[in-house]
């Protein structure tokens, strides 16, 4: 089941967490989220999912940035959200889609128990311009049915910043993995 605007603002503090909140971007059955202001892009011509791939960061002014296509993005939201007891969800909104400006295409189904902010999977059809603080995506709940576990992994949760593809955390062996995460962090320090 779907949570209405009105369960959502009901619920916050007992099972829903959204800092900060502002009572005018409450819908009728989401919450729309702001874009933080900046974004990664990776360096990469090839990006291998066996291990961390290179990226620099670029600020948004405040005049606004334009984004380009055959390019992806990788923005983050503004607001710090927890969730336990329901399966929160992140969508773009349909005026930015009608723009050709997409977010997470895949869909982005959050995990019960998640905490932090949401990257964002940014592309586009054609030059589109965005600006920091602009609200830039919806995030819903749905009721959960059945027992579940908190979600706990160590690769996105309590994030804070844009988080880059971990998916070479899954392959390979676990020594290899430690190996790729003291990469992984060496080349989050030569990027900031």
């Amino acid at each position: 089941m779907l949570l209405s605007g009105q369960a959502i603002q009901s619920r916050l503090g007992n099972g829903i967490s959204i800092e900060p909140f502002q009572e005018d971007r409450l819908n009728p059955n989401s919450y729309n989220l702001a874009l933080h202001d900046e974004l990664l892009i990776y360096e990469e011509v090839v990006l291998d999912t066996a291990s961390p791939n290179r990226y620099r960061r670029i600020e948004i002014p405040s005049t606004g940035y334009t984004l380009q296509p055959n390019q992806l993005y990788l923005g983050r939201t503004v607001e710090f959200t927890e969730t336990r007891g329901l399966v929160p969800m992140i969508q773009g909104r349909s005026s930015l889609g009608r723009l050709g400006l997409f977010i997470n295409p895949g869909g982005s189904v959050g995990d019960v128990g998640y905490c932090g902010t949401w990257t964002l999977e940014m592309h586009c059809v054609q030059p589109v311009k965005i600006y920091p603080g602009m609200q830039i995506c919806q995030i819903y709940y749905l009721e959960l049915s059945g027992q579940s576990t908190d979600y706990s992994s160590d690769k996105y949760q309590n994030s804070r910043d844009i988080q880059p593809s971990m998916m070479f955390r899954e392959l390979g062996s676990e020594d290899h993995d430690k190996q790729m995460e003291l990469n992984f962090d060496d080349l989050l320090q030569r990027t900031r």
